[in-house]
C-alpha cells in the first residue's frame, strides 16, 4: 500500500527516503536512516522492527543482504512484508513477500531503491526511478519528491492518496529534514510545499545546532540571525 525512494546524495553523502500511499501517518514507521551507515523502509504489512532492529544491524557494518535475511528469518508474517535498503558500501537489496498485494516489485538503481506494493502497476516505479535519474540538477529535498510526484502521475498507489513523507540524514544522528504530511488530499503536493518553507529559514538556522564535533554548537544569537539572513540572501 506504498512506494517509497531511497537513495544516497553523490554531492554531500546524506541518505534519503521519500514515502507516499493511501494511508496514514506514513512518516512515522516506513522510513528509517542510521546517518552515514544506510536507510531501511519497511512498508506493506509494516513490522516497525525492521527498522528498529535493521538500524542496529547497519550500525554493526552488517550488509543489507544480511540484515534483510535476517530479519525476515525471524518473523512468520515475512510473506506479508516488503523491505528494501541501501547501506553505506551502496549496496541495495530487498524483500517483497508472497502475499503482498499486486502491483508490487523493486527496482535497483546506482545509488539508490525504490520499492511498492499495492500499486496501479510497475509504471510507478519505473517513472519513480526515471525522475530521479533526470532530476540530478536538483538539491537532493526537491529530487527525492519529484521522483515520487512521478510516481504518482504514473498511477501511484491505487486506492488514492494519503499521506506522505521526506526524512534526511547527514552527518549527525539527528535529522537534517523531518517532513510529514499525515493526511492530506494532496499529500505530495504539501510535502512539496513543506520543503520549500523549510528554505525559507530552517535550513539557514539548521547549521548552528549542536553537532558531535561542536556540541554547544552555536548559541550566539546575532551570529546565528547574521547566518540565517545570508543564507535567505544566497537564495538557497
Amino acid at each position: 500500500m506504498t512506494w517509497s525512494i531511497i537513495a544516497r546524495d553523490n554531492a554531500t553523502g546524506q541518505f534519503g527516503i521519500a514515502v507516499a500511499t493511501k494511508f496514514f501517518a506514513v512518516g512515522a514507521h516506513v522510513p528509517h536512516i542510521a546517518a552515514n551507515f544506510g536507510a531501511i523502509a519497511t512498508q506493506a504489512l509494516i513490522n516497525p522492527y525492521y527498522g528498529i532492529d535493521g538500524l542496529k544491524l547497519l550500525r554493526e557494518g552488517r550488509s543489507a543482504r544480511e540484515i534483510i535475511d535476517t530479519l525476515i528469518a525471524a518473523d512468520g508474517g515475512r510473506e506479508s512484508r516488503q523491505l528494501h535498503i541501501l547501506d553505506a558500501g551502496g549496496r541495495i537489496a530487498s524483500h517483497t513477500g508472497s502475499d503482498c498485494i499486486d502491483w508490487c516489485g523493486h527496482i535497483e538503481g546506482t545509488g539508490f531503491s525504490i520499492a511498492g506494493n499495492m500499486l496501479a502497476g510497475a509504471r510507478v516505479l519505473d517513472d519513480t526511478a526515471q525522475a530521479y535519474l533526470a532530476q540530478d540538477h536538483l538539491p537532493f529535498a526537491q529530487r527525492l519528491i519529484a521522483a515520487m510526484r512521478a510516481g504518482e502521475a504514473a498511477g501511484g498507489d491505487k486506492r488514492g492518496k494519503q499521506s506522505a513523507a521526506l526524512l534526511i540524514h547527514g552527518d549527525e544522528e539527528w535529522s537534517a529534514l523531518d517532513l510529514r504530511v499525515d493526511d492530506h488530499a494532496d499529500p505530495l503536493a504539501e510535502l512539496e510545499r513543506l520543503e520549500a518553507v523549510s528554505r525559507e529559514r530552517w535550513v539557514h538556522f539548521r547549521p548552528f545546532l549542536p553537532t558531535r564535533k561542536n556540541p554547544a554548537g552555536i548559541t550566539d544569537r546575532a551570529t546565528i540571525d547574521a547566518g540565517i539572513e545570508a543564507g535567505i540572501a544566497r537564495g538557497k
